[in-house]
């Protein structure tokens, strides 16, 4: 397992991702600047990593959880509900691909802003 950290203007968390194949490709490019965008209770950005759907990918995940939404080469940050949740679950747009967990409470996230900076490295 390795810890990363994501950062934007108003705060910053970290993660520890398991050793999976899209963790190993992401891992390879830190570190990454991007912009971030927001979808309801969800922070994703561009990545620069392309990779197929692993056979865990799942859609409905656990607020916090590191997901990659390989439809949109994107790191996906749920922390709440998006659009097309139904109650309170985190629905991602697609099945992602998983790789961890937020360490801490992942409504940090909230504070990040459409446009914002965001940066990924290892912590």
């Amino acid at each position: 397992m390795t810890r990363i950290r994501i950062s934007w203007p108003a705060g910053h968390t970290t993660a520890t991702v398991e050793d999976t194949p899209t963790a190993k490709a992401l891992l390879a490019k830190l570190p990454l600047s991007s912009t971030a965008n927001t979808w309801g209770e969800e922070v994703y950005f561009d990545t620069g990593v392309s990779v197929p759907a692993e056979e865990d990918a799942r859609q409905v995940v656990e607020p916090g959880t590191v997901a990659f939404w390989t439809d949109g080469d994107a790191l996906a940050l749920p922390y709440g509900p998006t659009p097309i949740s139904r109650g309170d679950e985190c629905r991602l747009a697609s099945p992602c691909n998983l790789l961890g967990r937020l360490d801490g409470d992942p409504r940090v996230l909230a504070t990040v802003r459409g446009g914002d900076p965001i940066r990924v490295e290892l912590a």
